[in-house]
C-alpha cells in the first residue's frame, strides 16, 4: 500500500518537488477556469440556496470569512432575499454534529454547501450528498483525507481553496525567533480535526529539530481552555502556539486573554491574532481568500460543475509583529524579526 502523503507534501511543505509542480499546475487550471469565455456559467432563472455549514455563528457585522464571502457574493452581483437565500448550521465547536448538520442542509434542497470549518466539515458534507455541490474553503490535505481524487481533477461534487499552511514548525521556529532564549512551548490543538495526528507529529519533529521542549495540549472544544491554561502554568511554559483550527479561531478573544493573564507570548496562525494582542501572527490573506471563495460559489450557482473547478491554492502569507505586546510583557522583539516582517504594530 502506497504511504499516505503528509500534511507538509499536500499543502506547502517545500520539501517535495512534485508538489511544488502539482502547485503551479493547479495555479494555471484554475487561471484556465475562471477566464472570461471558458465555458462560463448560465444565466440565473431562479433564487438559488446557499447552505453555510461552519462551526460558531459569527457575531453580527463581523468581519469573519464566512461572512467576508457573502460580502464578495454581493460585489458580484447577487442579492439576499432576491436572488440568494443563505441557510446556516453551527457546530458551536462540536465537530460531531457535522454529518447530521449537513444532512440538514441536504433536506433544506440548497444549492451549494459551503462548508468554511475546513476538512472535517468538507467530509462530513460530501458524506451527506453526493449530488449537491460542495464548496470546501480552507481546507488542509483535501487528496490525503479522501475529499477529492486530485487537486487538479478533483471529480465528484466537491471544490474548494486549498490552505497551503507551511510546515506546523514554523510556529515553533518563529517562537524561538520572537522571544530569543525560549525553551518551553505549549501548543494546543484540536485532536477531533481530521489533520490532528499530522499536525502533533510535526510540532514533535519541529521541537526536537529546534531544541524545544514540547508541550502538546488537546483541546477540543472552547470550555477547555481553562484547563488548558492551567497545565501551561504547571508546565511554565513560555510560549504559547496554536493552529487555524476553527475552535480557536473562534474563540481568539478568550486564548488572548487567559494568555495576557498569565503573561504568556502567543504566536497565531491567523492575522487577526496579532492584531487582537498576539506577539506574532503568521497567516493566509483571508481577504483575498474570500473574494476567490466568491468566485468559486457565484460559477457553481450558475452551474458550472464541481469536477471542472481544481482546487485554488492560497498563497499569500503575512508576518505581523505586535510591538505593543512585546513592550506589555516586558519582550524586545529582535530586530531581524522585525525587518522581516509584513507589518509592525507599534
Amino acid at each position: 500500500m502506497a504511504a499516505r502523503p503528509t500534511l507538509a507534501s499536500c499543502i506547502g511543505g517545500q520539501r517535495d518537488p512534485a508538489a511544488t509542480g502539482r502547485r503551479r499546475f493547479v495555479a494555471a487550471a484554475s487561471l484556465l477556469t475562471l477566464a472570461p469565455g471558458l465555458g462560463w456559467s448560465q444565466p440565473l432563472n431562479r433564487l438559488k440556496r446557499i447552505g453555510i455549514l461552519g462551526n460558531v455563528r459569527p457575531p453580527a457585522q463581523s468581519n469573519d470569512p464566512v461572512s467576508a464571502v457573502i460580502g464578495a457574493l454581493r460585489d458580484l452581483g447577487w442579492s439576499e432575499g432576491s436572488t440568494l437565500a443563505i441557510e446556516t448550521r453551527w457546530a458551536d465547536q462540536h465537530y460531531e454534529r457535522f454529518e447530521a448538520l449537513a444532512r440538514e442542509l441536504v433536506a433544506a434542497n440548497v444549492d451549494l454547501i459551503i462548508a468554511s470549518a475546513g476538512v472535517t466539515s468538507a467530509l462530513a458534507a460530501k458524506k451527506a450528498t453526493l449530488t449537491i455541490p460542495i464548496l470546501a474553503l480552507w481546507v488542509a490535505d483535501p487528496v490525503g483525507t479522501g475529499l477529492v481524487a486530485s487537486l487538479a481533477r478533483p471529480g465528484g461534487n466537491v471544490t474548494g481553496l486549498l490552505a497551503s499552511l507551511p510546515e506546523w514548525g514554523k510556529f515553533l521556529e518563529l517562537a524561538r525567533d520572537a522571544v530569543p532564549g525560549t525553551t518551553r512551548v505549549a501548543v494546543i490543538g484540536n485532536p477531533t480535526n481530521v489533520v490532528y495526528a499530522d499536525y502533533v507529529a510535526q510540532n514533535e519533529a519541529a521541537a526536537r529539530t529546534l531544541g524545544l521542549k514540547l508541550q502538546m495540549i488537546p483541546v477540543k472544544h472552547g470550555d477547555e481552555l481553562a484547563g488548558a491554561f492551567d497545565a501551561m502554568q504547571r508546565e511554565r511554559a513560555e510560549v504559547l502556539v496554536f493552529g487555524p483550527d476553527s475552535v480557536f479561531v473562534n474563540n481568539l478573544d478568550t486564548i488572548l486573554e487567559w494568555a495576557r493573564a498569565l503573561k504568556l507570548p502567543v504566536i497565531g496562525p491567523i492575522l487577526p491574532a496579532a492584531q487582537r494582542g498576539a506577539l506574532v501572527s503568521y497567516g493566509l490573506d483571508f481577504r483575498e481568500a474570500s473574494r476567490q471563495a466568491a468566485t468559486y460559489a457565484d460559477r457553481l450557482l450558475r452551474g458550472v460543475k464541481p469536477a471542472e473547478l481544481p482546487f485554488e491554492q492560497i498563497a499569500r502569507f503575512e508576518l505581523i509583529v505586535n510591538q505593543r505586546a512585546a513592550r506589555t510583557l516586558g519582550l524586545t522583539v529582535p530586530q531581524a524579526l522585525l525587518l522581516r516582517a509584513d507589518r509592525v504594530i507599534d
